[in-house]
């Protein structure tokens, strides 16, 4: 498996000049900011794509933007190939390096800059944890939206790279309808700002260009984020289904009703059993999915709107329906949800895939992808954000099988080619990297590529950032 996605040949005169590349990027940062010696680049290598993974030649930590920007304009002076990395958490192998790169990692650049409630946002640096953002501001009854499942450990940075969403993005929405301001170090080493505090910007969308670019169009080093008020109260529902195609059947129709609860989460029989076994969190092992459908407001708001949903759930033939009591029974029911990629890992290796396709489709799609993956002679558990059709499922395998591992590959491309054909997309939050790719061309036409190609190359000529991601190796212009 480690040979089925390529990489770009590592640049000879780079790596040809490796020790004078490390000895002056200890001119520009201090000891600690530098990791060059082989044994302590390993932690490098790969982040949580982990099936590919590759040693770069140095790795720089800056704690400023002003070191940022000092890296980025010795990198591009000499044509040495920048890989920008956050946390280390993208499952689409963002952040993987190769042999001739820099990796720019601002785990170090990790304060809360600016708390401003009258105007609702928070500025922080890149490196600071999604889950500090909200822990920040809970005191005065505000959170920050997005809620990736690891919002403990991902970055805002990597979270702005890949436009990362979570079980909460069906009502508030995923990073780029949260963010309104980045600054960033472009190429060259040119620091400039996009956005603001304002809730518009003058000029073109550059903002809605950068959230997404998965560290292609320059490095983001701060972020003015959108703050939000708490709701007055949130209760979360368990909703058991016979089978996959009822419990899709179903989140189809209360959308299709106009009902948009804050979060509906999906859960079929295997990724039941597997977060139950690890969290404990109550979820019914006699049904064959379940629904988390949480809603919010007041007391009555929350009756009203639940009563709509369990009257479509009824037609649906649901088996279950179970409130939660109390702010723990609640927290457990979401720690289940959100451990589901940890547990899963406990008793199995896996690729978790991200196509995302119209409600209408996920009955089917649901059905199709067990079919793909019975093909391959393969398991997965399925756990995903069901109200806006992005899909998650866990394909488990061996990966000590080198066939295990190139079937569980095949199935998950299969996979993302039928969430295209359904008339989706290959990503709903995770990025392309390396790992979708290959994939790009069953979207997309080559006119396509080629006008998205034009738009990188304006931040990034010599496409020496993040340069094996995202687009097919073949049929890129010459740098």
């Amino acid at each position: 498996m480690s040979d089925a996605i390529s990489f770009l040949s590592p640049r000879a005169d780079v790596l040809a000049r490796r020790a004078q590349i490390v000895a002056d990027l200890t001119d520009l940062l201090p000891p600690e900011c530098l990791v060059h010696e082989a044994r302590e680049l390993v932690p490098f290598e790969t982040d949580a794509f982990v099936s590919y993974r590759r040693l770069p030649l140095a790795v720089a930590l800056p704690r400023t933007t002003a070191e940022v920007s000092a890296v980025m304009r010795y990198c591009h002076r000499y044509g040495i190939p920048v890989v920008p990395r956050g946390a280390g958490t993208s499952l689409s192998g963002g952040a993987i390096p190769q042999e001739d790169a820099v990796v720019l990692g601002l785990s170090k650049m990790n304060s809360i800059l600016e708390i401003d409630l009258p105007n609702r946002v928070a500025v922080v640096q890149a490196g600071v944890t999604n889950l500090n953002i909200s822990d920040s501001v809970s005191a005065d009854g505000f959170f920050y939206a997005p809620d990736p499942s690891s919002q403990l450990a991902c970055t805002i940075g990597g979270n702005i790279g890949m436009n990362s969403g979570g079980a909460h993005c069906l009502k508030y929405g995923v990073t780029t309808n949260n963010l309104l301001g980045v600054r960033m170090v472009l190429v060259d080493g040119t620091v400039i700002e996009l956005g603001g505090k304002a809730l518009d910007a003058a000029g073109y969308d550059l903002l809605g260009l950068v959230c997404g670019h998965e560290g292609q169009l320059g490095i983001v080093t701060e972020a003015t984020v959108r703050l939000i008020a708490k709701p007055e109260g949130a209760r979360p529902v368990l909703f058991g289904f016979e089978s996959s195609e009822e419990a899709g059947a179903c989140v189809a129709d209360v959308i299709a009703a106009g009902i948009v609860p804050v979060a509906i989460e999906f859960m079929d029989k295997p990724a039941i059993e597997i977060c139950e076994a690890f969290a404990h969190a109550g979820y019914p092992l006699d049904v064959g999915a379940l629904l988390i459908v949480e809603v919010e407001g007041s007391e009555a708001e929350m009756d009203a709107t639940l009563k709509d949903i369990v009257e479509i759930a009824r037609r649906h033939a649901v088996k279950t329906v179970r409130e939660c009591q109390s702010a723990t029974e609640a927290a457990l029911i979401w720690k289940g949800r959100k451990s589901a990629f940890g547990a899963t890992g406990r008793i199995a290796d896996y690729i978790c895939m991200d196509g995302t396709v119209p409600l209408s489709q996920l009955s089917h799609v649901l059905k199709r992808t067990a079919e793909i993956v019975d093909h391959y002679g393969l398991r997965v558990a399925n756990v995903f954000h069901a109200g806006d059709g992005n899909m998650h499922p866990l394909i488990l395998f061996n990966a000590n099988d080198p066939e295990d591992a190139a079937r569980a590959e095949a199935a998950g491309n299969d996979i993302l080619r039928l969430c295209v054909d359904a008339g989706g997309c290959l990503t709903g939050e995770h990025g392309v990297g390396i790992e979708k790719r290959d994939l790009m061309r069953h979207q997309y036409s080559e006119t396509d590529l080629a006008q998205q190609m034009a738009a990188r190359a304006a931040f990034d000529p010599g496409w020496l950032l993040n340069p094996s991601k995202v687009f097919p190796l073949e049929g890129r212009p010459a740098a």
